[in-house]
């Protein structure tokens, strides 16, 4: 493989992975602390979270590529390859799967009618959309320390 190849799947590695950690633990955590209108910051939370999907859905495309590249059908046998599909599977779950729901809901939130149930059902998707992304971010780091360790 060329350098230039290999460097960019580090990049895109680093760029899923820090984004992963800078939207979930530190952006989304500090908007809804800052911004006083907590369904505006809910709207910017998921905005940057989309962003941040689409992000890992294209460089987990590219570095599933270039293990294909590399190893050949050898990449089947690759921690750092499974790691990756395992993330990208989590990313399109949330995105495409999740994230709608939430979405559906978050208008309803605003109306009285059968508040405490919509709120639950919110609370519910909104936590499982949580641990999806603690379960990626995770991941990630155990994907980050295979490219230190390379």
């Amino acid at each position: 493989m060329s350098r230039f190849a290999d460097t960019l799947y580090a990049v895109a590695i680093t760029l899923w992975v820090g984004a992963l950690w800078a939207i979930g633990y530190i952006s989304a955590p500090t908007l809804f602390e800052y911004v006083v209108d907590r369904s505006f910051a809910g709207v910017l939370a998921g905005r940057q979270f989309a962003i941040v999907a689409w992000v890992g859905i294209i460089c987990a495309v590219y570095a599933l590529i270039y293990q294909f590249f590399r190893e050949g059908l050898g990449a089947f046998r690759l921690l750092a390859f499974w790691l990756i599909v395992l993330m990208l599977v989590l990313t399109l779950i949330g995105h495409f799967g999740v994230t709608p729901v939430i979405e559906r809901l978050r208008p309803e939130l605003a109306r009285d009618v059968m508040a405490s149930v919509v709120r639950s059902r919110f609370a519910t998707w909104h936590g499982i959309a949580s641990v999806l992304w603690l379960i990626q971010s995770v991941l990630g780091v155990g994907l980050v320390s295979l490219l230190i360790r390379r």
